[in-house]
C-alpha cells in the first residue's frame, strides 16, 4: 500500500470538519432564529416596488403604502403638461405664462421613504373612473387640485366644460367623452352651511356647524367619488352657530361672543361632512361612494404678504430644514383623526362607503418654491422691482407640487379598484 492514502481516509477530513462546526451552526441558529421571526412578523418582505406597479394595467394588486413621509429628489423628466398645453389652468396659478423666470421647481418628484410612487398614468385613471362622477368639494385648494387633475388627464383626453355657475365660476362641471367621466368642483369652503364675509355685509364669516352645505350634499346621489379639501377659510374671523344659538367666535373682538378659536369648529365641520356622506350613501337607500379627504396644505409666507420676496425660494426644503408643527400640524391631525373615526363608523355598511385620507401636508410643507408668489399676476416686474407686491404663497403653480397629490390619489384608486363596483344614478 506504501504511502498511498485510502479513499476513506481522503474523505474523512472534510467530514471531521463538518462534525466540529455543527455545534457552532446550531448555536448561531439559536441566536438568529428569533431575530428572523421578529423581522418577518413586524416588517414583512416586499417587492422592490413595494407599494405599486408602474404598469398601467388596472388588474394588478396595489399594496398599501404610506406616501406621507419621504423627500423631494431631482427628476429630469419634469411634468406631464405645461402652461400652454393645458387650457383649464386658473390664470393666477399659471406661473410659466406669467413670466416666472426660474423653472427648476418643475423638476422634482416625491420619493416616499419606504416605497415607490409612479408617475401619473392618465389612461389608467380614465379607465378606473369610466362612467363615473368625481367631485372636488371645498375651498380654492380643492379647485387647485381639480385643475391639476384636469391638466394631466387632458394630455390624453380633452375635457368639455358642460356647466358653470356662481361668482368666479365656483361651480363647474367637465365631461370626458372618451370614458364618459364627469368631473365637478363645488365651492364649499367650510363643508357646512356658511355665509361668507363680503364688502356688503359683515366682515366675518358665519358658520352653522350642525348643518351640512346642501350646495354639494344635495347632489350626493349622483356622485361616485368625492374629494374634500378645506382649511384656510377657517383662519378668518367668524361667528359659529349650533342648535340655533351662538356657539362662539374666532377673532371677533368687536362682538360680545366667547372666543373659541377655529380648531374645534374645523373638527365639527369635517365630522358633519363625513357623517352626512356616510348616512346618505351607506344606508339601505344609498348607492355607495368613495371618499378622499385631502389634508391641510401649508402656506409659505416669509414676512409680509405684500412685500417682495414673501415666498421667493427656488428649491425644496430638506427634511431636516423644516418640521411639521404648530397650526399646520394641528389642522392635519384633526383631519386624520376624524377620518379614522369615520372609518370605524362606516364598517356597519360593509364596503358601500370607502374612506381614505390623502395625507399631503408633510410633502407640501417641504415645497416653499412651488407657489406663484408675485407671478399670480402676469409679469409683475415688467416695470421694475417694487418694494410692495401682492404674493400668493398659498396656492400652487400649475404644473407644480400639487400634481403629486393626484399621483397619490391614483394609487389609492388603484387599490380600491373602483371600476369593478356599483351601478349609480346619473345626474339629470
Amino acid at each position: 500500500m506504501g504511502g498511498t492514502t485510502s479513499p476513506l481516509k481522503r474523505h474523512s477530513s472534510p467530514y471531521s470538519l463538518t462534525t466540529k462546526l455543527f455545534p457552532y451552526f446550531l448555536y448561531a441558529l439559536y441566536l438568529l432564529l428569533p431575530i428572523a421571526l421578529f423581522r418577518f412578523c413586524f416588517h414583512p418582505f416586499s417587492s422592490p416596488t413595494n407599494s405599486t406597479h408602474s404598469s398601467p394595467s388596472i388588474g394588478k394588486v396595489v399594496e398599501f403604502c404610506s406616501y406621507s413621509n419621504g423627500r423631494w429628489v431631482h427628476d429630469k423628466m419634469g411634468p406631464l403638461y405645461n402652461g400652454s398645453s393645458c387650457g383649464t389652468i386658473k390664470e393666477a396659478q399659471n406661473c410659466i405664462s406669467h413670466g416666472r423666470p426660474d423653472l427648476g421647481y418643475l423638476y422634482w418628484r416625491w420619493k416616499p421613504r419606504r416605497c415607490r410612487l409612479p408617475r401619473f398614468e392618465p389612461y389608467t385613471f380614465l379607465d378606473l373612473l369610466s362612467n363615473k362622477h368625481i367631485a372636488f368639494v371645498g375651498d380654492s385648494m380643492a379647485r387647485n387640485q381639480l385643475e391639476s387633475l384636469l391638466c394631466m388627464l387632458a394630455t390624453v383626453s380633452e375635457p368639455s366644460l358642460v356647466y358653470t355657475s356662481g361668482e368666479d365660476n365656483r361651480f363647474r362641471t367637465w365631461h370626458f367623452a372618451s370614458h364618459n367621466i364627469v368631473v365637478s368642483v363645488y365651492w364649499s369652503p367650510f363643508l357646512v352651511r356658511g355665509v361668507e364675509k363680503s364688502d356688503y355685509g359683515p366682515n366675518y364669516n358665519e358658520l352653522y356647524v350642525d348643518s351640512v352645505d346642501e350646495r354639494w350634499a344635495a347632489d350626493l346621489d349622483y356622485i361616485d367619488m368625492i374629494v374634500l379639501s378645506i382649511g384656510h377659510w377657517f383662519l378668518h374671523p367668524a361667528v359659529y352657530y349650533q342648535s340655533g344659538s351662538v356657539l362662539g367666535c374666532h377673532h371677533c373682538t368687536a362682538l360680545n361672543h366667547t372666543e373659541v378659536g377655529f380648531y374645534g369648529v374645523t373638527r365639527k365641520a369635517v365630522r358633519m361632512a363625513l357623517e352626512t356622506i356616510i348616512e346618505r350613501k351607506g344606508g339601505n337607500d344609498g348607492n355607495g361612494i368613495d371618499v378622499l379627504l385631502t389634508t391641510f396644505s401649508p402656506s409659505h409666507f416669509e414676512g409680509e404678504w405684500d412685500k417682495a420676496g414673501a415666498c421667493s425660494r427656488t428649491k425644496p426644503y430638506r427634511r431636516v430644514e423644516k418640521r411639521l408643527e404648530g397650526m399646520d400640524a394641528e389642522m392635519r391631525s384633526i383631519e386624520v383623526e376624524e377620518m379614522e373615526a369615520a372609518k370605524l363608523n362606516v364598517r356597519r355598511f360593509k364596503g358601500k362607503v370607502r374612506l381614505e385620507i390623502l395625507d399631503v401636508t408633510k410633502l407640501s410643507l417641504l415645497r416653499p418654491d412651488g407657489h406663484p408668489g408675485p407671478y399670480m399676476y402676469a409679469f409683475p416686474f415688467a416695470n421694475g422691482v417694487h418694494d410692495r407686491v401682492q404674493n400668493d404663497c398659498v396656492h400652487w403653480c400649475l404644473p407644480g407640487p400639487i400634481d403629486t397629490w393626484n399621483q397619490i390619489m391614483l394609487q389609492v384608486i388603484k387599490r380600491w379598484n373602483v371600476h369593478s363596483r356599483r351601478v349609480v344614478k346619473r345626474m339629470p
